[in-house]
């Protein structure tokens, strides 16, 4: 008989669940940031998460992922109690999750963005770049990134570093995509591109073959999210609070949250 702990999650299983959970700082993981989430992530969901720098939304990601645990609470990816599991116990559930953060996606720097996107196919399925190429190279025409395929990450803007690593997430085709203030200090025409570009992975893209993408996106500013998303929550302070969808979202006065609606210049 499976053991109950790796059996694999039904339809019905929401992909992340926390319950009663407490997010501790990732460079400090005795200090805890948001406390009392109770969330649940369900298949095909489009979650944006608003909050105010500093706050702890990277650290909520780095929690959903299963790259740091939480100071207290449970934790489920896939239906899986992530409780007590530790070192690479939890690599299968995470490996279906892709993690994109914020201010240049931490991508290699002295590699070209290929070879970034290379690298993750070759590292888990053990083969060579010459066996990833079709598959790379589709990445990067779907994500429009040809034309700096051989230029090596560091050398380009922080908008194409943060684009290379939403491609190189894409490589190994995830369930989940977590994104962390995706679209901080982009143009116009950047930003605009990522709308749209996460609309598709939301409503299924050829690249995923069609399949939807689960989003959990987070930002200091809501304006470009509000009638992307489907649902949403607020980190205030050190609390947790769900919004619910996008007509909740208009009708909740809260102050932070009214905070995050306006021109950043207008609370100068």
């Amino acid at each position: 008989m499976r053991d109950a702990q790796s059996s694999p999650a039904t339809l019905a299983d929401p992909v992340i669940q926390m319950e009663n959970v407490t997010v501790p700082a990732i460079d400090d993981p005795l200090r805890p940031l948001v406390q009392g989430i109770n969330w649940s992530v369900a298949t095909s969901d489009y979650w944006v998460v608003g909050g105010r720098p500093g706050g702890g939304k990277t650290d909520l990601l780095a929690v959903a992922a299963g790259l740091l645990r939480p100071m207290r609470g449970t934790h489920r990816l896939f239906g899986r109690d992530l409780t007590g599991l530790q070192g690479d116990e939890p690599l299968a559930e995470r490996l279906r999750i892709g993690l994109v953060f914020e201010d240049g996606g931490r991508v290699f720097n002295a590699v070209s963005v290929r070879e970034n996107l290379a690298l993750p196919l070759c590292y888990h399925h053990n083969c060579i770049a010459a066996e990833v190429e079709a598959r790379v190279e589709a990445i990067l025409d779907a994500t429009a990134l040809s034309a700096f395929a051989d230029v090596p990450a560091g050398r380009l803007n922080r908008s194409w570093r943060q684009r290379t690593a939403l491609a190189r997430a894409l490589a190994l085709q995830p369930e989940v995509l977590l994104l962390d203030n995706p679209l901080a200090g982009l143009d116009p025409r950047q930003l605009q591109w990522w709308i749209e570009f996460l609309a598709a992975l939301a409503a299924g893209h050829p690249l995923l073959e069609r399949r939807p993408v689960t989003l959990v996106v987070t930002t200091d500013d809501l304006r470009p999210w509000c009638e992307q998303g489907h649902r949403f929550a607020l980190i205030n302070g050190n609390g947790w609070l769900l919004l619910g969808g996008r007509t909740e979202l208009h009708r909740c006065h809260e102050p932070v949250l009214r905070e995050l609606l306006v021109e950043p210049s207008a609370v100068d």
